[in-house]
């Protein structure tokens, strides 16, 4: 590609609100085009977003280097932007996103039906404020929602990259991102904020790129994951990979491994609860599907085995949704990103790591987290204070466990609003 940028036709509220700044190493363009890049065969959620654009990046023969060896030759990365962006550019907030999410954090306004997955955080007047902020939220690397992942093409065998693709970690996740802000001509964030993996992302960005960012924002995230989570996620891709259909991850264009996708999103639920919401929502309560045709993926689920309580059957069916919009290589790739997450990879020390930030940072901890307890979110914060960063610390305090940074938006948003209150 030649060097210039250019923004496809489209109306004027649809457009990329920033401009590109090509150079060295990378010349880019921006692509706004339904349907390209291709996205994983079977995607359902591909149609979700006609909002979503694509900044497609054609490096330089060194390509785009790794952590763990290897590169790739060209990057796409797709996004959604949300508000405007100031003339000096300091009003931009990136929102990573967790393991299954997306660009699409929340809709675009009245002409928008698809609401996003923190659609109570971002827009007009909410914590968020799009009148007051320019926020971007991009698909991560390894990603199955249009940026460069294993189902993406393969330019240098035009077939889908599948397991060929590089094992990638959170910092080339990162790396990534700031390539892509820096290419559309932003030289610094006002906010980096994200939960889970998303949290991960966001305390990556403060040690890698010290000052980039203004503030950081991290929900129930840790330092570094523990042996716990790692095993939660090993037994998901054993799952997933013990799945005939796996085929070695070249199942493309056939369907892939539904099952034991469907498995790994079973055993994924249970730890984004906890106790008390399982308690609360299910009990002992039986499954409410009366006969016909029941949702059930594995072949095991019949008969006498099939779901007699309600917490089976709310498994399958969180198993059945993830399947028809989710890749089953994406799920390997980036929960192995995820095992590999330490912030002090590559340094002395953990307090070595955390002595490059130069970003105010909010950790908040979920008290009846149990997939990243806050007993992490308080070694973390110790750690920083001790190394001398700006670091507070917030507690929700929710039943709903890990996923209370999805599901109990009202009382993330007050933390959220106070503390970039704070930095403003």
């Amino acid at each position: 590609m030649s060097g210039k940028s250019s923004i496809g036709s489209q109306p004027a509220e649809r457009q990329a609100v920033w401009g590109a700044a090509p150079g060295k190493p990378v010349s880019a363009s921006i692509i706004k085009a339904a349907g390209t890049p291709q996205p994983w065969p079977g995607s359902a959620a591909w149609s979700g977003s006609s909002y979503r654009q694509f900044l497609t990046l054609e490096l330089e023969k060194e390509g785009f280097p790794l952590d763990l060896g290897g590169q790739l030759p060209s990057l796409t990365i797709a996004y959604e932007t949300y508000g405007q962006l100031a003339p000096e550019k300091d009003n931009v907030i990136l929102v990573t996103h967790a393991l299954t999410g997306d660009s699409h954090v929340a809709s675009h306004g009245p002409a928008d039906p698809v609401a996003g997955w923190w659609e109570g955080l971002v827009g007009p007047g909410r914590p968020l404020d799009t009148r007051r902020y320019s926020v971007v939220c991009s698909n991560v690397l390894g990603g199955c929602y249009g940026t460069t992942g294993p189902s993406s093409i393969n330019p240098r065998t035009n077939r889908p990259y599948a397991t060929d693709f590089p094992l990638v970690t959170v910092r080339d996740m990162v790396r990534a991102q700031h390539l892509f802000l820096k290419t559309l001509g932003i030289d610094g964030l006002f906010s980096v904020i994200g939960g889970s993996l998303g949290g991960m992302q966001a305390l990556q960005w403060a040690v890698t790129f010290p000052g980039f960012s203004r503030s950081v924002i991290a929900i129930g995230a840790p330092g570094k994951t523990s042996p716990q989570s790692i095993a939660f996620n090993e037994v998901g891709r054993q799952a997933i990979m013990a799945d005939p259909s796996w085929q070695e991850g070249h199942y493309y264009p056939g369907p892939g491994p539904r099952t034991g996708l469907a498995i790994a999103r079973m055993l994924g639920m249970i730890t984004y609860h906890s106790h008390l919401s399982m308690e609360q929502k299910f009990g002992r309560r039986p499954s409410a599907i009366k006969g016909g045709r029941r949702p059930w993926l594995t072949p095991v689920a019949a008969g006498a085995f099939a779901p007699v309580f309600a917490v089976e059957s709310y498994l399958h069916h969180q198993g059945v949704k993830l399947v028809r919009r989710f890749d089953a290589n994406t799920y390997l790739y980036l929960t192995r990103a995820m095992d590999l997450y330490d912030l002090g990879s590559g340094y002395a020390s953990l307090d070595e790591a955390l002595a490059q930030i130069r970003s105010d940072l909010l950790v908040v901890g979920i008290d009846t987290d149990i997939l990243y307890p806050v007993r992490e979110q308080l070694e973390l914060v110790e750690a920083l204070r001790r190394v001398g960063v700006n670091a507070q610390y917030r507690e929700m305090t929710s039943p709903w466990g890990h996923d209370a940074f999805l599901l109990d938006t009202d009382q993330l948003g007050r933390i959220i609003a106070d503390f970039l209150g704070r930095v403003s």
